[in-house]
């Protein structure tokens, strides 16, 4: 498999000869304005640009997979830009009718069986924050890759660590797991996605798992950069098993 870090939570995921694009965020550069209550307000979003074109990431795509809709996983630019009839999978029916509202008419639900191509792609949970954030956040999933010819591959999605993740990992014992790593927070209301002593959990969990640790340092909100989190997982002795790519990175098994 090949796994490709565009910007934020946006993947390109090649496995078992089919194309995923995972969460797009294909807005310019400054494009919208900042998420308010939180860091950076001088700054609006995304607060980087595209390291390859538009043309180049949904080239030769087989399916698209949101896993909510939140601006930054699901924006303006990505339902003007993603060809209407391409296969999309969402979290759920609710998102499944929005995203049909916006013209898209090969939409499909997510579920913890869905084959596509051959492959078994499974849902998880997430818990987008902790406590009455919760209320706000949403729900949210994440997806397990599996087939016979690739190692397993567990996308956990907008959560921090909690027993959902735990229970995803035990379940399908994935070999490698990409985490939204960059701390992201408002001024009130805690964690929304994995901080670096989450990610550490998520390493206890599934020690002999490659965790590849995405979502930094591309919306206002972040508040863990991609130096602290190698620096600490250094300094915990885990560096060789979390990897921390830059925007255009790619990572092949």
């Amino acid at each position: 498999m090949d796994i490709k870090l565009i910007r934020n939570a946006t993947l390109v995921v090649e496995y078992a000869g089919k194309k995923f694009l995972i969460d797009p965020y294909l807005g310019e550069k400054g494009a919208y304005a900042p998420l308010p209550n939180s860091p950076r307000q001088d700054q609006n979003n995304p607060l980087v640009a595209l390291p390859v074109s538009v043309k180049e990431i949904v080239k030769d795509v087989d399916a698209v997979i949101v896993t909510h809709l939140h601006p930054d996983h699901w924006d303006e630019a990505s339902v003007k830009l993603l060809p209407k009839g391409i296969k999309l999978f969402t979290q759920n029916e609710e998102d499944a009718k929005e995203v049909r509202n916006s013209n898209f008419h090969n939409v499909e639900v997510l579920r913890e069986d869905t084959v596509f191509g051959g492959i078994q792609l499974s849902k998880t949970k997430g818990e987008h924050g902790r406590g009455e954030i919760l209320k706000l956040s949403g729900l949210v999933c994440g997806i397990v890759f599996k087939h016979s010819s690739e190692k397993t591959l567990y996308v956990a999605g907008d959560t921090v660590w909690y027993e959902g993740v735990q229970e995803a990992i035990d379940t399908h014992n994935p070999d490698i797991i990409v985490v939204n790593g960059g701390d992201n927070q408002f001024y009130e209301g805690g964690s929304l996605v994995m901080g670096k002593e989450d990610i550490y959990e998520v390493h206890k969990a599934a020690p002999n798992a490659q965790i590849v640790s995405v979502h930094m340092e591309a919306v206002n909100h972040w508040t863990l950069s991609r130096e602290e989190l190698k620096s600490f997982a250094k300094e915990k002795g885990i560096a060789s098993h979390v990897l921390v790519p830059n925007d255009g990175e790619s990572y092949t098994v």
